[in-house]
């Protein structure tokens, strides 16, 4: 434990969630700005629809996977004091979300809220990864998918944390928190689901 570096986590996890992974790869397989295609967001959903579906899941994993990096390096750093945990599990949200590199508008937290809650509830998470998977495969709305599992994960943290006990108030209060930003950053999507003209995932044949 490095009690004198803990200040330490809440800028990794920033600087950890701010790297624009969608942005990087359809630059790197010689695409267009991806914020200057489809909606315009760097996430996963939108370079599915601009660049193909290998590269979408590509960002996918590695927008989860920033995530999950942040929150295992303060576990790391302060000997898995949750408190901590949760703040780097907060900053690398807002960092994807609101990423200095590109002048605060980055994506809109799905996959980066999904990792950074695998070493904090891996079970609430794979609850919310099947509820999103369904409402895409069935409905093929990738917003609407993780508007649910946004919805959902308070509820499933609360309950599979520690089964029986309730989680500790920080634990609550942070992916509530977590969640709304999610919820915030797709209220244009939600006006476009309600008016029925929110574009759906095309799948590969």
């Amino acid at each position: 434990m490095i009690d004198n570096a803990n200040w330490l986590v809440p800028l990794t996890a920033y600087l950890l969630g701010s790297i624009p992974f969608g942005l990087l790869i359809v630059k790197a397989i010689g695409g267009p700005d991806i914020r200057t295609t489809g909606s315009g967001n760097i996430g996963a959903a939108n370079v599915t629809r601009t660049a193909g579906f290998l590269p979408g899941i590509l960002t996918l994993a590695l927008d989860a996977a920033k995530g999950y990096a942040a929150v295992w390096l303060a576990a790391r750093w302060t000997g898995s004091n949750i408190r901590w945990m949760m703040a780097a599990a907060i900053l690398a949200v807002i960092g994807h979300m609101f990423p200095i590199w590109l002048r605060l508008s980055g994506g809109k937290g799905v996959a980066t809220g999904l990792g950074v809650f695998i070493p904090i509830c891996p079970e609430a998470v794979a609850v919310a990864f099947v509820l999103w998977l369904a409402v895409v495969i069935f409905w093929r709305y990738s917003s609407l998918g993780s508007i649910i599992a946004a919805v959902a994960l308070p509820v499933l943290v609360y309950i599979l944390y520690a089964p029986r006990h309730a989680p500790p108030l920080f634990v609550t209060l942070g992916t509530v928190f977590i969640s709304m930003l999610i919820l915030f950053k797709h209220r244009a999507n939600i006006e476009r689901l309600v008016a029925g003209n929110e574009a759906r995932i095309k799948f590969p044949r």
